[in-house]
């Protein structure tokens, strides 16, 4: 099997990142038997055409969350990893932060900011 699950969605909370905030995130190499795909179709004239890459980020993004990494972009550049019979991309992983149980995230990002939680 090339990927730890193919997936359907994504199960983690909206991200809110910018294609700008990707960026920033140096690219770390991933195998691609830990990750967890977010969509089950590819579009083969994505897989096969030569320019796929030339268009958007250079590395596929990744979310980390509960300790399960997901492609959320980049399926075809994994796919195509794959088939030149590579185990693992660079890809731009970002950590996405469980909330604290129990804390209200309201509260949490009042503190940030300096103001006091009533």
């Amino acid at each position: 099997m090339i990927f730890k699950w193919v997936g359907d969605g994504r199960p983690y909370p909206d991200h809110g990142l910018s294609q700008r905030e990707w960026a920033a995130i140096p690219p770390r190499q991933v195998r691609l038997d830990q990750l967890v795909t977010t969509k089950r179709v590819l579009a083969l004239d994505v897989l096969l055409d030569e320019d796929s890459t030339f268009y958007g980020d250079l590395f596929p993004h990744v979310v980390d969350w509960d300790n399960t990494l997901y492609l959320e972009d980049g399926l075809h550049r994994a796919v195509r990893a794959a088939l030149q019979q590579r185990n693992s991309i660079h890809a731009r992983v970002h950590v996405l932060q469980q909330p604290q149980q129990g804390v209200d995230p309201a509260t949490i990002a009042g503190s940030r900011l300096g103001a006091s939680p009533r």
